[in-house]
Parts: C-alpha cells; structure tokens; sequence
C-alpha cells in the first residue's frame, strides 16, 4: 500500500507503526515491536522505567565534532471512530488509505499521524546509511495524549544532545518554538435515582454528526462541542417542558473536542407534542448557527420506553446548570502573536450513569497565571453546584525563544531548500517541550512536522508532498548542525 508513496523507508515505517494497535495507555505492543526493530538492525535501544525508548546513534564518519541532536515523538494516537465504523484499537490495526487527493487517511477512524509520522522519520533516519548526521538520540515517549505521562516520566542525565528536535508538529512550512501548558479539571458528584412521575414518555435525544477535532489545534475554528449543545436541550426541556433527566453521555477524550452526545428522559406526556415541536425548532437553530462550520450536524429524538427512575431533581437541576455555566472554547486570544489562542477550555465529556455526574475539562493556557485562573474559576462553579473537582495533570508551557540557534539554523535551511521564508510559530496545544524544558534546561529546542488536518478525529488525514518536504528539510537539518564550540 505505501510502497507506491515517496519517501519509501518512512511510509515503510508508517505503515508498520499503523499495523500494531497504540492507542494511548496500551503502548506494551508496539513498544516491544520497536525494541525488536532496533536490535535486528543493531541500534542501541532502552527502555527506562516509565516505557520511553531511547535509541542512540554514533555520528556519520566526519561529523563527531556536531553538537549532539535528540530527535523526539510520542508512539500512542487517539482513538477515535465513527459511530459506525466497528474498530477495537488495543486489537486492530489501523487502515490505511491512500487518497486522490494527495492525502493519505484512514478507514473510519483516527489514523495516528499524530504522531506516528514523527515516530516514523525518526525511525529511518535510525536505520538509514547514507544520512549524514552528528552524535544522534531518538526518544519515543509513551502516553503523551492522555496526560504526557511518558515526559513526566522523564529522569536527568539520560541524555548527552543539546538539541531537541520535536516532531509532533502539524503544519509544514511553519516552525515552533512555544506552546500552551495544561491543566485536567475533573468533576464529580453522587446522586439518588427516584421513581420516574406517572404519566410521563420517554426520549432519546442524540447530537451527532459534527466534526470535532484536537482541543488545542482546532478550537479556534468554531466547532460545535457537542456537550454544550446537548445542555441547552437539557435546559430548556426542563425548564419549559417538565421533563426530568434518566441518562447522560456525551464526548470522550480530554484532548477532542465532543462529537456527539446522547441524553435520555422523561417527559410529561401532555407536553409530549411540544417538546418534539421544540426539538424540530432547535434542530433548525443550531444548524444554522453552526451551517459553516458543522454542516453534517445532526439531531434527532425517538420514542423509548419511559425512563423506571430518573435523576433527582436538585442533583438534575445542578448538573445541567453547571455544565451550561463551563466556559468553553476560546476564552482569551494572545497579546504577544498574532492569530494564536492565548487561553481555552475543551468540556471533553459528561456524563450522569449509575448515580455518579461527571464532567472532564482540559484548561490550556500560554500563560500560567491565566491557566491557574482558569482552574479558580472552575473550582468556584463546582462549588456552586455543590461538586468535588479535582484540577490534576499541570503541565507548563514552553516560553518562545527568538535567540534559540537552532531555528536559526533551520530557518536558513529551510530557505535554501524551498526559496521561502518558514513561518515562526507558537502552538496552542501541549507539545511535551514544555516539561523537557524543566528536566533538560540546557536544550534548545524546536518543533516542526508535516501537514496533518484534523487530528484527534475519524478526519484525521497528512499531505503526502508535505511529508516529503518534511523529510528533506529534516535530512539536511541533520547534516547542517553546527559544529560544538
């Protein structure tokens, strides 16, 4: 299947990489196949005790006097699939699918070049003997999708490179030298179930059909978050139309934007007419709102058996008006560069089953005392809707520095190759150099990669020139690292 694609030796080690389930936290299989990899080609390989590998590499003859590069991806993707798509990511690979179009993505489900990609060159640059490079570090990290467990994991003194090269970056042409750091915001709370009233009907109302998306990359382009959607029918059906909550389910990963959201309850049945009548009214309104942005947005309802028990309503009536009050998406754009999200919110998941309310929220900010604040204000609506939250998983934010040498470097090389000026960029998503940074102060560090669109959903696709443009840029960067002073 990639055979037909340029450069052969990356997509070779793409396609292997997609062959072997990774999602995140269940890395174990892909991990040994990596430590087999490097051992059949007799490249020193370990495993420290998080489950990070770190490969090493002697310099090309002539170039031992270059300063010390560590090339750096993580090996988990998001799962994430349409709802029709059957798909078990710990046990089935990914299906490649090489497009018309120029862009390579998957059957149904997320196709992980984020990161798998980076992971990839990495790889053929490892096994490759005709590239020139100096003293050379792979690290592959473990988990960075869930909570960048494998950079926390990191310890000092593992490495002897100054320069960190990330490659878990998403648009070609562009090079990164900042980042947003991150904060998980948990809510909970317990709840009683009580008799459903007599003479109620019950209903399923579904949200589907909408884009979603990385909370970070992608929260800027106004997509609908699928769980706020689903709160102002739960609102309104209560408020207006006596309807009393059974079940709540919406969104899934922290760090993807919710593309669909599913409620259950009971509604009076003599206002059973008006509520359809209303959800016919909504279904227009939102499809309106979101008629760019969300053009495949669906809503529907259908007739179930009436809820046995619903929520109570003090419990119901606080959950829905704490998730309405979440802020979410884009709450602050930077002072400092243009077009660049300052500080987010992503309400990732809700849900109330079996007596237990939940809502998840990834905070991401450039500025820590903005994130911090942001964590405040969560923690007062939680108090407010008498819920325990916990504010977990802090992670920094790597400050831009306009005087790194190494972007320097790349910029002139990038130049040189393709007679343009790359863009210098900071990310609004939560590149692991924020926490190498603390670890390795000494690094300079930088972040590129080829253009991959939609990641963190079923959408999820990568430019075939760019990743070859990608590889070239990242072969002669290689060979053009300076010399040690």
């Amino acid at each position: 299947m990639s055979t037909e694609l340029e450069p052969k030796v990356l997509w070779n080690n793409f396609r292997n990489i997609c062959s072997i389930p990774h999602p995140s936290k269940h890395e174990a299989q892909i991990t040994a196949f990596l430590m087999k990899w490097a051992k059949e080609r007799k490249i020193d390989v370990k495993q420290d005790k998080i489950g990070n590998l770190i490969f090493t590499k002697p310099a090309t003859k002539g170039m031992e006097n270059r300063v010390g590069v560590v090339l750096q991806g993580h090996i988990d993707m998001v799962p994430q699939k349409n709802s029709d798509k059957k798909h078990d990511f710990t046990k089935d690979p990914i299906e490649m699918v090489v497009r018309k179009d120029g862009w390579v993505s998957a059957n149904g489900t997320t196709l992980g070049a984020d990161n798998g990609i980076g992971v990839a060159a990495a790889l053929s640059v490892l096994e490759s003997n005709n590239i020139q490079h100096g003293p050379l570090e792979v690290l592959v990290t473990i988990d960075e999708e869930t909570g960048m467990t494998g950079a926390f994991g990191l310890k000092p003194k593992m490495f002897k490179g100054d320069i960190l090269i990330n490659l878990d970056s998403e648009t070609e042409g562009e090079l990164y030298i900042g980042c947003a750091g991150g904060l998980d915001a948990n809510f909970s709370r317990k709840y009683k179930m009580v008799k459903t009233p007599a003479n109620m009907v019950g209903y399923e109302v579904k949200i589907s059909g909408l884009k979603g998306g990385h909370s970070g990359m992608d929260i800027a382009m106004g997509r609908a978050n699928a769980n706020k959607l689903a709160v102002r029918i739960m609102y309104n059906a209560v408020k207006k139309y006596g309807a009393n909550i059974a079940t709540v389910v919406g969104g899934s990963l922290r760090n993807a934007i919710p593309r669909e959201a599913v409620v259950t309850m009971a509604v009076p049945e003599a206002n059973a007419a008006k509520f359809k009548t209303f959800i016919t009214k909504i279904t227009k309104i939102l499809s309106a709102e979101f008629a760019k942005t969300e053009p495949d947005f669906n809503l529907s309802i259908k007739k179930i058996a009436t809820p046995a028990k619903v929520i109570e309503t003090k419990a119901q009536n606080q959950f829905i008006n704490m998730i309405y009050a979440i802020p979410t998406g884009v709450l602050r754009m930077s002072d400092s560069m243009e077009n660049l999200v300052e500080t987010s919110n992503n309400l990732a998941n809700m849900t109330a089953e079996n007596g237990v309310m939940t809502a998840k929220c990834l905070l991401r900010s450039s500025v820590d005392s903005a994130k911090e604040a942001l964590g405040d204000r969560m923690a007062a609506i939680a108090e407010l809707a008498d819920c325990d939250i916990e504010l977990t998983g802090a992670y920094p934010g790597w400050k831009p520095n306009m005087d790194s040498a190494i972007l320097k470097t790349m910029q002139d090389i990038y130049k040189k190759l393709f007679k343009k000026t790359a863009d210098i960029k900071a990310i609004h998503a939560g590149l692991e150099c924020g926490l190498f940074g603390t670890m390795y102060p000494n690094w300079d560090m930088i972040s590129f990669g080829p253009t991959i669109s939609h990641p963190h959903s079923p959408d999820e696709k990568v430019n075939i020139e760019s990743v070859a443009k990608f590889w070239k840029f990242l072969v002669e960067t290689l060979k053009n690292i300076p010399v040690k002073k």
